[in-house]
């Protein structure tokens, strides 16, 4: 067990129960892990009336996934930790997730509503593969028979899929696995701690053959990077390949914290993009209404052509041939006017 790199001590960031550590194996090469014993585990969300869930768990804190755009980066700062390789590499883990939450099902005042998991970092990040918290959790899950739902980049949610198999039998449950394109360069140098795009994929088609509907979050289209009407219809096509009962579009965001690291990464990776970037989210953390409307309008139609959505049970999902590209500068130009003229 080492301590290195925070010059604070553990209490002084978390309280006194911490035990703070550094494993000395590849996968975990760099990574600190503080562990921490939660008051509470179930949460309410700020400002809930505008979100579809109103309660989440989240055990762990920081995340070795390390995407430059992760939106959860401002709460490091909350501890007094880096948001920058600070979030990606000091990981704070709620080893008593699993009994807390089985404790606060059956609290006189807990009315069985729907919980969230992955909506602020990812419950099944490398982490997981060594502090084994989310069986524990689906496990009181599925013994309270609440409802529940998972966001995820991770493979390792196919560890448990008889226990997502047991869950699905008592209560509602809902897999959505995050998406936002196939393109590899980008994905290692985006996303550099995810699975690769097409893994994740495999994990929709092996939820999915296990009667475990799954939905993808086509999150992010990532402006200039992932967005060209080719790598669209190439990411929905994987993903009604894949067998997927939805596909929802989500554009890039930047909010403080996230801004500051993934724009230092882009005039590093993708400099001649950094003023566009500096145009389009010249307002705020969201990129402006008509390229959201326009992103979500061609996912949709996308979609619709390659028939995700709901089937009657048996029937065959008919993929249609991918069309030739575009013959010539003329036609390349004319499948991006507004992103081309306004930027």
């Amino acid at each position: 067990m080492r301590w290195e790199n925070l010059g604070e001590s553990p209490s002084a960031l978390f309280g006194t129960d911490v035990v703070s550590r550094t494993i000395d194996t590849p996968e975990f090469h760099g990574i600190t892990f503080h562990e921490v014993r939660a008051r509470s585990i179930v949460n309410r969300v700020p400002g809930a009336s505008r979100m579809p869930f109103e309660w989440t768990v989240n055990p762990y804190r920081g995340c070795s996934h390390a995407c430059v755009y992760c939106f959860a980066r401002k709460t490091h700062s909350y501890l007094d930790l880096d948001t920058g390789l600070g979030f990606d590499s000091q990981i704070v883990v709620k080893v008593n997730a699993p009994e807390l939450l089985r404790r606060e099902l059956t609290g006189r005042r807990w009315r069985g509503d729907h919980i969230a998991m992955g909506t602020n970092v990812d419950c099944y990040q490398r982490a997981e593969g060594r502090y084994r918290l989310m069986p524990g959790i689906l496990a009181a899950l599925r013994d309270h028979a609440n409802p529940f739902s998972i966001l995820t980049k991770g493979t390792l949610i196919l560890r448990d899929l008889e226990l997502l198999r047991q869950a699905a039998a008592v209560t509602d449950i809902g897999i959505s696995v995050s998406v936002g394109f196939l393109d590899r360069e980008l994905w290692r140098t985006v996303e550099p701690g995810t699975p690769a795009p097409e893994r994740r994929l495999d994990v929709v088609r092996t939820l999915t053959a296990h009667g475990i509907p799954c939905g993808v979050l086509m999150a992010p289209v990532i402006p200039f990077l992932g967005d060209s009407p080719e790598q669209l219809r190439a990411t929905v096509r994987a993903v009604a390949e894949a067998g997927a009962g939805s596909v929802t579009p989500l554009v890039l965001h930047l909010r403080p914290g996230a801004r500051e690291w993934f724009m230092a990464w882009l005039g590093h990776h993708h400099p001649r993009l950094v003023r566009r970037y500096e145009a389009m989210y010249a307002d705020g953390a969201y990129a402006p209404k008509w390229y959201q409307r326009r992103i979500t309008r061609q996912v949709h139609e996308l979609a619709t052509e390659y028939g995700i959505g709901p089937t009657r049970p048996g029937a065959a999902r008919r993929i249609p041939p991918t069309p030739a590209p575009a013959a010539g500068r003329a036609a390349e130009t004319a499948a991006e006017p507004t992103q081309l003229t306004l930027l």
